[in-house]
């Protein structure tokens, strides 16, 4: 799913390549895209790369290779054939070295505070589900939904948010209803909160304490009390990197 300037872009970078066989520059892009700077176009690019609509070819100045267009619109015929295989397989490898737990619930809607976010400088994330703050509860995969997140809020690799569902992380400041934007990752290190899958079956949003070969999952209020687990019943799905809230 492509954000409204991020697909404006992607067609006029395509249209510009069909008529003259060179790519736009980035004062051109920014002036046909209305923004204030170019920042926004690096923002937009950068983001089309990382869902394999885009590709910058190496050691060319404004050299890009559109690799595919959005469904609604059609596809010239164009050399992409090698390009676009590799791109779907790096996607591919991707889908299949992560796939987070989540918890089963309804999804919540977001507030107009989200959708309104800046559109040149947001990334659509998937919001998976809801994540337990508290007890862990089972955990089911879910992917139909997605979160428009500022790329001021992200790192670089794979993120995808999840809704906090909880009270026990309330002194570390994120609260019950919160969307928690997370970093794919199978590491941490001791003392970052991470989302924890436990015997594969229960998630939770915890501050992960390794004691020796144990793992503690801390809470961030006095009314829980910290689960102590054998390193080999506790997997790690990746590493709290921000928060969005609503308020109501």
């Amino acid at each position: 799913m492509l954000t409204r300037k991020q697909n404006e872009l992607l067609l006029f970078i395509n249209k510009r390549l069909n008529d003259g066989g060179v790519s736009p520059s980035f004062d051109e892009m920014k002036e046909a895209l209305r923004l204030k700077s170019k920042s926004g176009i690096h923002r937009l690019i950068t983001g089309l790369e990382e869902r394999g609509f885009l590709r910058r070819l190496p050691h060319r100045a404004r050299a890009l290779q559109v690799l595919k267009l959005p469904e609604t619109a059609a596809m010239p015929a164009l050399n992409v054939t090698p390009l676009l295989a590799d791109a779907r397989r790096g996607m591919s490898e991707g889908r299949e070295g992560f796939v987070p737990q989540v918890i089963r619930g309804e999804r919540v809607p977001l507030a107009g505070a989200i959708q309104a976010a800046n559109e040149a400088q947001a990334l659509s994330l998937p919001l998976y589900g809801r994540i337990a703050a508290g007890t862990p509860i089972e955990a089911l995969r879910d992917n139909s939904t997605t979160v428009d997140v500022p790329v001021s809020l992200l790192g670089s690799g794979a993120h995808y948010c999840l809704e906090v569902q909880g009270d026990s992380m309330v002194e570390a400041g994120i609260q019950n209803g919160d969307i928690a934007i997370i970093k794919s990752s199978d590491t941490a290190e001791n003392g970052e909160i991470v989302v924890a899958l436990i015997d594969d079956t229960e998630a939770t949003l915890k501050r992960l304490r390794r004691k020796g070969p144990s793992i503690a999952l801390e809470p961030a209020n006095a009314a829980y009390e910290t689960r102590i687990f054998g390193p080999d019943r506790v997997k790690i799905q990746g590493r709290l990197a921000g928060l969005y809230r609503r308020y109501h």
